[in-house]
């Protein structure tokens, strides 16, 4: 039962980053019609932003020698240096609080992306549209491996979050032993939050709901006298921004490294098809199911029986789904059916 408790909960941890990352190619597909191979290089560039906020914190300087001293002291962090403990504290805070940098420029990466590329394509095959997209993939990662080499970057977590929660105590399992990682947890809370406040935003405010109505039908939202394009460039630069936020908090869960983004496009995209082009609700349910169904393959006793099941499940439950329900879990009709 410990065990079984153990993997839901690693379920959902790898769901979380995959509805994150899959939200946002539904947000462009939905919007805009385009398969972008490049988003996967955005949650990549979250957590650079991370590893770049870090870097910049704990910059080394030389404390001057003291009087008298044989040797010189080491190098310090220049925030511990310059602030004491409130810069050691920033340090210690260096992955959530690299939000604050990590908002702004993917926002401004994705306005660049689609302004600069993306917008040449809308009308193009989605063929060209893959092509185009995982080449830029592949030039932000070798930028990456360029300016950070080609070792991951370990990032640590805040030591208010760096040990194991009790999951047993909370639920009055005395006899039971289930410790989880603080951090896993936050992450799944914190990617609720931004699934959350991207639903609320389209759900509950005037531009959101133009955005779903463009989505639905454009050239009627355009007749109206509204920019819809201009709002779908804003929608994916949100895209980009909640692909990178969700890179920043996963540092601490897996080391960034330049081909971060390639590991999760895949499963990612996998994800976007199961759950149904197009449909954000789909992408999230996708998302979550096949994180825990991955986790659970992922278990010694599931591998003994079959192994190597771990590796294939998510295209095997794929291939099922879209056998039997060919748009997907909750896909719309005429979408990509073409």
């Amino acid at each position: 039962m410990d065990a079984i408790i153990i993997q839901f909960l690693n379920g959902l941890d790898k769901g979380a980053a995959y509805s994150l990352i899959a939200l946002g190619l539904t947000l462009v597909f939905g919007t805009l019609g385009v398969v972008n191979f490049a988003h996967g290089a955005l949650f990549m560039l979250g957590a650079f932003c991370a590893v770049t906020f870090n870097a910049l914190l704990t910059w080394p300087v030389q404390p001057p020698k003291a009087e008298g001293a044989l040797f010189a002291p080491r190098p310090v962090p220049y925030m511990e240096y310059a602030f004491g403990d409130f810069g050691a504290a920033m340090i210690n805070w260096s992955v959530p609080l690299s939000i604050l940098l990590a908002i702004p420029v993917m926002l401004i990466i994705g306005l660049v992306m689609e302004r600069g590329l993306i917008r040449f394509f809308y009308k193009r095959p989605h063929a060209d549209q893959i092509l185009v997209t995982f080449g830029l993939a592949i030039v932000l990662q070798e930028i990456i491996k360029k300016i950070y080499g080609a070792n991951p970057v370990p990032q640590a977590a805040p030591d208010a979050f760096a040990g194991t929660a009790n999951i047993a105590a909370w639920f009055g399992m005395a006899d039971a032993f289930i410790v989880y990682p603080w951090w896993r947890l936050i992450y799944f809370l914190f990617a609720a939050l931004v699934i959350g406040a991207v639903f609320a935003f389209l759900q509950f405010t005037t531009y959101g709901m133009v955005v779903r109505a463009g989505m639905r039908d454009r050239e009627t939202v355009g007749l109206l006298g509204i920019d819809i394009e201009k709002r779908f460039t804003v929608v994916f630069g949100i895209a980009a921004v909640v692909a990178g936020l969700a890179g920043v908090m996963y540092t601490p869960i897996l080391p960034p490294n330049y081909h971060l983004g390639m590991d999760f496009l895949v499963l990612s995209f996998v994800v976007v098809v199961v759950g149904g082009m197009g449909s954000l609700p789909g992408a999230i349910v996708a998302g979550f199911t096949l994180g825990i169904l991955q986790s659970f393959a992922s278990m010694n006793e599931v591998k003994s029986i079959i192994p190597g099941i771990d590796q294939v499940i998510i295209y095997l439950v794929a291939v099922i789904i879209l056998l039997t329900m060919p748009r997907g879990l909750m896909g719309r009709r005429g979408v990509m059916e073409d």
